[in-house]
């Protein structure tokens, strides 16, 4: 055990990991046996920061090795244009592993979810202001309290009326930059999983200065990640005149935009766009990461900017969405 933490953190001093080295592997298997499970994703990640072994990931042998967490998938990802054939077939079946852990995790709770949601649909719909309910519309907005102005901000409305039976739109638009790495991984099985419910029709989008249209590609989420290329630019606008462009009726449409709003396009021509995806009825929402890290980095100006636009702004983890 202290061999196996000596070798990552006082490397300095010892042989440590690095590439010369022919022992990785079996320092995997080590910290394996000697450390439980979420303690070994720990120790992988920081060998991965602090011992440059991301290039060792193009060995299959390396592959084999690891313990596979989204961490290690959003690596993956990122080297897949780099890779050997050899090492790309042992990265699809690591990305398998996780993504079938993933999807039995989440499966159930996302379903239960989204049938919840549409079963209570027609009291959440913009309800005219003579059919809100208050009482349930108020308790449902305290975590929207400003204590400056002393006011609770209406951001969802709960009104009266009666039950419909309709196929409800949700569109998932993802920003592939490199800091949303897990994000995307979780949406791809996010996305997957709700394409598959009968009254939900979902769209995947994903984004950085260019957009491409996953939809297709929703039967088998880990085509969809092997589709995706995470780094790049960013143009949120781009993705959302795209996105606009799908939507046939605007009142039945929920719009997710997963981004830490960091927009290399022209941020005046966002914010009209967001204002008329809202004017026109959409329901949209802007996840600022959707993973299992705490408070993640994006920009706050446009962040308050969208919410006084009437588009909450928020991070949210897996086991919370949708």
């Amino acid at each position: 055990m202290d061999k196996a933490l000596t070798a990552l953190y006082d490397s300095d001093r010892q042989g440590g990991l690095g590439s010369s080295c022919p022992n990785v592997p079996r320092w995997l298997g080590d910290i394996r046996n000697y450390f439980p499970k979420s303690v070994v994703q720990v120790m992988q990640r920081d060998a991965f920061q602090r011992l440059d072994m991301q290039r060792m990931l193009l060995e299959p042998e390396m592959l084999e090795a690891v313990e596979p967490d989204v961490h290690l998938v959003a690596d993956l990802l990122a080297l897949s244009g780099v890779m050997p054939n050899k090492t790309k077939e042992t990265a699809r079946v690591v990305v398998r592993r996780v993504v079938d852990d993933l999807v039995r995790r989440l499966e159930q709770p996302t379903r239960q979810a989204v049938m919840g949601a549409l079963r209570r649909d027609v009291r959440k719909r913009r309800p005219r202001h003579s059919e809100i309910d208050w009482n349930r519309t108020i308790r449902a907005n305290l975590k929207h309290y400003q204590p400056e102005y002393k006011t609770v901000i209406p951001v969802t409305r709960f009104g009266y009326g009666r039950k419909q039976s309709s196929l409800r739109d949700v569109i998932l638009c993802i920003d592939q930059s490199g800091s949303m790495a897990a994000s995307v991984v979780y949406s791809g099985i996010f996305g997957a999983v709700m394409a598959s419910i009968p009254t939900v029709r979902t769209r995947l989008v994903v984004f950085d200065t260019s957009v491409v249209d996953l939809t297709d590609e929703l039967d088998d989420p880990v085509e969809v990640l092997f589709s995706t290329q995470l780094g790049g630019g960013t143009d949120i606008n781009r993705a959302l005149g795209y996105c606009q462009g799908l939507i046939a009726s605007p009142t039945e449409t929920i719009l997710v935009l997963i981004s830490d709003l960091f927009e290399g396009g022209v941020e005046e021509e966002l914010l009209k766009r967001a204002a008329s995806l809202v004017a026109a009825g959409v329901q949209f929402i802007a996840l600022l990461a959707l993973s299992d890290e705490g408070r993640p980095g994006y920009d706050q100006r446009i962040a308050a900017k969208l919410a006084a636009l009437g588009v909450p702004s928020f991070a949210c983890t897996p086991d919370l969405f949708p």
